[in-house]
């Protein structure tokens, strides 16, 4: 997969974000079709990490000429094994097998942008496909950082004044630049249509797809197999297919799958695995013997395409009770250290989990991979693509048009706002209007008062003290009491009286002339009103220059008992004398 001239530095994982990453579900349930038999996993998120909280494995019950690959069919068969199974999925994820998916591995620049490195991967991957670029999937894994060394001849040094033949040439120097290694994966849109009709006639809802091989690579990190980079092979059985891996770590660095009774007519599905073929079973062919042959092959394949990798170990994975004679069989072979996986004993299952987790390799991946806050590295429902080209011009005539419609928007708001107070500034002046018009003979009665006073502040007399004088000379209220008191133009005073009797206003003629006033006599007419006064009078007095008010030597007669004169009640029912 890659050339023998580069060097590998330290693995490391470079920032990279799904352009669809949903948030970790709670509850994830994967379901793996192998062979006749549907294994399902659950899995859950804990402060550890995912952690495998169910493991079962039930049989499909579908006849013997059933078509298969028919999602009206199966789907009906996987809902009937989760029934059985007493299990109802929330989220679901499944994996596309090896032999239907084409893998390349790409050495791309340096891109820290997502979208940027997502156009360079569609762009080279569609080079070369099997199948038309527009019927294709594609996601990828970015793998690594790897430096390729690159030659380069320095020219010849001079000096000055020399000729350029005078020094020889200096050695050639080799640079190195940095690529990225990407892991491309491409599947039709035909296998994805057949996944998501697959759950829908199960009555379920697909939230992944992932990618088989990259499901065990995740099983195998779980179960801590891969304790250094050291790469490794992986052989998994299954009834009819036989997956050969090569893995470092978490990375897959060779995947090769063979169908156990395919026909003898292969036909390369994987440009860089040329090895990578399904193989023609003879009749007297065992599983055992096929599925070594296929691990040597694939083997010397892995080793021809990378020559500085060496594998270490082999681990054999299935539940189809060849692994043990298998191993042995490689071990032999290979000279190399064989081990029969069982993952119970690193993932901690107990009771039937732990007898189904030999054959369930592909579920546990795919739960532990989809329940990781990391999510899966492959996944065909919501790959990773490449950022919409926009249409700049089409873009800035919808700016254009939505900035006109929301400065109309905005001009017709501040006028409605406007408009709206002005609205109330006008019915507030039109409520004052109203309530000043109730009050306007208020209004006139305090003008037409001050008025009076301003007279009398000008003719330079103090009316209040007179008011006083009257006060005291005047009979009690009892028999007269003043109606009106005004001040005429030349300075004399008016007064309007109400009295009992005609003898009490004609001894009130004797008592203001007594009190220093000029009495101008006036007729005594009968006016009865409300209050029991039954004779009225208008005296005119004028006012001598030699007249002087002491009001410290007043006296004005006592109020009665019942004078209610200043009760503001009944004053205003007019029932004050």
């Amino acid at each position: 997969m890659s050339d023998p001239a580069i060097q590998d530095p330290p693995r490391r994982r470079l920032p990279f974000v799904r352009d669809k990453r949903q948030r970790t579900p709670a509850v994830v349930t994967a379901v793996d079709l192998d062979g006749n038999t549907l294994r399902v996993c659950q899995a859950t998120q804990r402060s550890g990490g995912p952690v495998v909280t169910k493991l079962a494995s039930a049989s499909l019950e579908l006849p013997p000429d059933a078509n298969r690959t028919d999602p009206a069919i199966v789907g009906p068969a996987i809902a009937r094994a989760l029934a059985k199974l007493r299990i109802k999925p929330a989220t679901l994820v499944m994996g596309i097998p090896r032999a239907q998916v084409v893998l390349r591995s790409l050495l791309l620049p340096p891109v820290q942008n997502a979208g940027e490195l997502a156009s360079l991967v569609h762009l080279q991957a569609g080079r070369d496909l099997p199948f038309r670029p527009e019927d294709a999937i594609v996601d990828f894994q970015v793998r690594r950082t790897i430096n390729v060394p690159q030659r380069a001849t320095q020219a010849p040094e001079t000096t000055p004044g020399s000729p350029a033949s005078a020094s020889p040439p200096n050695p050639t120097q080799s640079t190195s630049t940095s690529r990225l290694e990407v892991l491309v994966a491409v599947v039709k849109r035909d296998t994805i249509t057949f996944h998501q009709q697959l759950a829908e006639s199960a009555g379920l809802k697909l939230a992944a797809l992932g990618f088989l091989p990259h499901a065990h690579a995740r099983c195998i990190q779980a179960c801590h197999v891969a304790d250094t980079d050291n790469a490794f092979a992986l052989v998994s059985l299954r009834p009819d297919e036989v997956t050969i891996e090569v893995l470092s770590h978490d990375a897959l660095l060779f995947s090769r799958a063979t169908n156990f009774s395919a026909s003898p007519d292969p036909s390369p599905t994987d440009s860089t695995d040329p090895a990578n073929s399904p193989v023609p079973r003879p009749e007297s062919l065992s599983l055992v013997q096929h599925a070594a042959r296929e691990t040597l092959r694939s083997l010397h394949a892995f080793s021809g395409s990378e020559p500085d990798s060496s594998i270490t170990k082999i681990v054999v994975a299935g539940a189809t009770g060849f692994e043990a004679e298998l191993s042995t069989v490689l071990a032999d072979r290979l000279g190399l250290p064989t081990t029969h996986l069982d993952p119970a004993g690193p993932l901690h299952l107990t009771g039937d989990a732990s007898a189904q987790a030999p054959g369930a390799l592909a579920a546990l991946g795919l739960a532990l991979g989809l329940a990781d806050r990391v999510g899966l590295p492959f996944d065909f429902l919501n790959p990773k693509r490449p950022p919409v080209q926009r249409d700049t011009r089409r873009l800035k005539i919808l700016l254009g048009a939505t900035a006109g419609i929301l400065t109309l928007v905005a001009t017709f708001g501040i006028r409605t706002t406007l408009v709206r107070r002005e609205t109330e500034r006008y019915n507030q002046a039109y409520a004052e209007l109203m309530d000043a018009e109730k009050k306007r003979p208020i209004y006139r009665r305090g003008i037409l008062q001050g008025t009076t006073v301003d007279n009398w502040i000008k003719t330079g007399r103090d009316w209040t003290d007179h008011f006083a004088l009257l006060s005291a000379v005047l009979p009690p209220s009892e028999d007269l009491y003043i109606k009106k008191f005004s001040v005429t133009g030349q300075g004399s005073l008016r007064i309007a009286v109400q009295a009992r009797s005609g003898e009490i206003i004609a001894r009130l003629d004797k008592q203001l002339r007594a009190a220093g006033y000029d009495v101008k006599p006036s007729a005594i007419t009968p006016g009865s009103d409300r209050y029991g006064y039954d004779f009225a009078s208008v005296v005119e007095l004028l006012i001598p220059a030699k007249l002087k008010i002491d009001i410290t030597k007043l006296k004005t007669p006592a109020r009665p008992a019942d004078d209610g004169s200043l009760d503001p009640a009944l004053m205003k029912r007019g029932g004050g004398a």
